[in-house]
């Protein structure tokens, strides 16, 4: 039986590769062929860049036979990253030049795309009739946080906001390329934006149905292919009339991932591909995956401690003058039980010995939630997996968020915390009335999905506390990683705060590769494979 052709892919706005990885590991069991073959991923910033980079390179061995020196790149970490790079590129010269035609650092932000951004999609997909597009265009400008933060800007003008339009770009590639099939993310935010008193949403829904009309352009077409689409949701068994824009939500808890995120999906078929049946939708589980299912493997640590020297007598120490404080003296009329966790937690601190972690640990890790998925046997170690610091106050603050979580089950909003410990800040009097950040602290709790991971875990980690109150902390990259369903031996280069920005803005491969079972069952069907 002659091989199947595997199925070219193409990721614009890649960031550090979360929808490609789940195409690329379609079918994920080791004896099976991938299904699909990244031919290009396209992403501007140059940290993301190394990682989609790296696992290009990565992906061009079988799990069998990526090369040792891999892994030690992996563990050397007492040298910088761009000289052990260079070193395994080097020794590999031609799987990195392979991988380099694949992962390119460029930016759509030119209506007819720059040189470097032309000739990568035409050697990707220039004479093919038949590939799938994916891709998340920017979203900032239409999340409702980013919203919120322009609201009273006076600066900040809309119709100048280029990020408003980078779906063009995506628009663009479907226009000239004609993909068989797109797949587009996006955040739920996106339903409600408005532009001039017009549903953003709407009008993307209006031009991905027919991209060169929408662009009011034509090019040349000698395969005779269709350049109109039909759209369709990965919830609903039809194609989509635009009557109900919210059933492109995909609620990921409801999918096998640990996670409580919603974001828009459309999926586009191309007109001219005979499909007689309709295509499949996402399967719905019947059990939610917990955080803890995905994080209790993981090594134990201790976060960094600012404005202190940083060892772990006096992190411990830290922790303990919580019992001697105002604020735990303040505890009472109901939150005797805390009391009593906090106390419990703190005698506990001396059972362990805690470190902060490295970007490589020597420990084996496997996660209980399909570790097939997520274990790398060679691998041997966890990857990012290292903490940041924190100040004594939010020490203890994260103390009684988790140990309240765990009493309640729930994670306190700011009036359920001991007057000592709310934060200085002018926002602090509108959350206590239950308006604006009342959660400014949020714990993840152990035993449900955790709340959605953003960007925004790069920056003070408050949102994102981890569920066990020993540790004193926020996530690792590593543990929102393991949330995000990216697979251990997905290193994620550049510094901390990139790696955190990486892993937020990304879609979780998981996600993504039930989407390509879904994708693949209509190439197929169509005969195009």
């Amino acid at each position: 039986m002659p091989k199947k052709k595997q199925i070219p892919v193409v990721d614009i706005f890649a960031g550090p590769g979360g929808l490609g990885e789940g195409f690329a590991r379609f079918p994920y069991h080791k004896q099976n062929l991938p299904r699909f073959q990244i031919r290009a991923s396209i992403e501007k910033d140059t940290h993301a860049h190394k990682t989609l980079m790296l696992r290009s390179f990565r992906r061009l061995f079988t799990d069998s036979n990526v090369p040792r020196e891999y892994y030690e790149l992996l563990r050397d970490i007492n040298r910088p990253l761009d000289q052990r790079l260079g070193q395994l590129y080097d020794k590999y010269q031609d799987k990195y030049e392979q991988a380099s035609t694949e992962a390119i650092c460029a930016e759509l932000g030119n209506v007819r795309f720059d040189k470097k951004v032309r000739v990568t999609l035409e050697k990707a997909v220039g004479n093919e009739k038949n590939w799938v597009l994916l891709g998340g265009p920017p979203c900032q400008a239409y999340s409702l946080a980013g919203r919120s933060r322009n609201k009273g800007n006076n600066d900040y003008v809309p119709t100048e906001d280029n990020r408003q339009f980078l779906y063009r770009e995506y628009l663009e590639v479907i226009a000239k390329y004609l993909p068989s099939v797109f797949v587009m993310e996006n955040v739920k935010g996106l339903l409600s934006a408005t532009l001039k008193n017009k549903s953003i949403f709407n009008q993307i829904i209006n031009d991905l149905q027919d991209p060169g009309k929408a662009l009011n352009i034509s090019h040349e077409n000698p395969n005779g292919l269709k350049t109109s689409y039909r759209l369709f949701s990965l919830m609903q068994e039809e194609p989509h009339d635009g009557s109900e824009l919210s059933d492109f939500v995909i609620q990921m808890e409801n999918h096998g991932i640990p996670q409580k995120r919603h974001r828009l999906i459309i999926l586009g078929i191309r007109d001219d591909l005979e499909v007689k049946k309709l295509p499949k939708t996402l399967v719905k589980e019947t059990k939610q995956i917990n955080v803890s299912q995905v994080l209790d493997d993981l090594p134990r640590l201790r976060s960094g401690l600012s404005k202190d020297k940083d060892v772990e007598k006096n992190w411990k120490s830290a922790i303990k003058l919580a019992t001697k404080s105002d604020w735990f003296k303040e505890l009472s009329n109901g939150k005797t039980n805390i009391k009593k966790k906090i106390r419990k937690s703190i005698a506990a601190l001396d059972d362990f010995e805690f470190d902060r972690g490295s970007d490589w640990i020597d420990r084996d890790a496997k996660s209980y939630y399909k570790p097939d998925w997520y274990q790398d046997n060679r691998d041997a170690g966890v990857l990012n997996h290292q903490t940041r610091g924190h100040i004594s106050l939010d020490l203890h603050r994260y103390l009684f968020a988790a140990c309240y979580a765990i009493e309640n089950d729930t994670s306190p909003v700011l009036k359920d915390f001991p007057n000592q410990l709310h934060p200085n800040h002018k926002n602090v009097k509108d959350a206590l009335n239950g308006s604006l950040f009342a959660d400014r602290f949020r714990v993840q709790r152990s035993n449900r999905p955790s709340t959605t991971i953003t960007c925004h875990i790069s920056k003070d980690g408050h949102y994102y506390i981890h569920p066990d109150p020993t540790q004193c902390r926020s996530l690792t990259v590593r543990e929102a990683a393991r949330l995000q369903t990216f697979p251990d031996n997905y290193f994620f280069c550049g510094p901390r705060t990139s790696q955190y920005v990486q892993v937020g803005n990304a879609v979780p491969p998981l996600l993504a590769h039930q989407i390509a079972e879904i994708v693949f069952a209509i190439i197929s069907e169509a005969g195009a494979n």
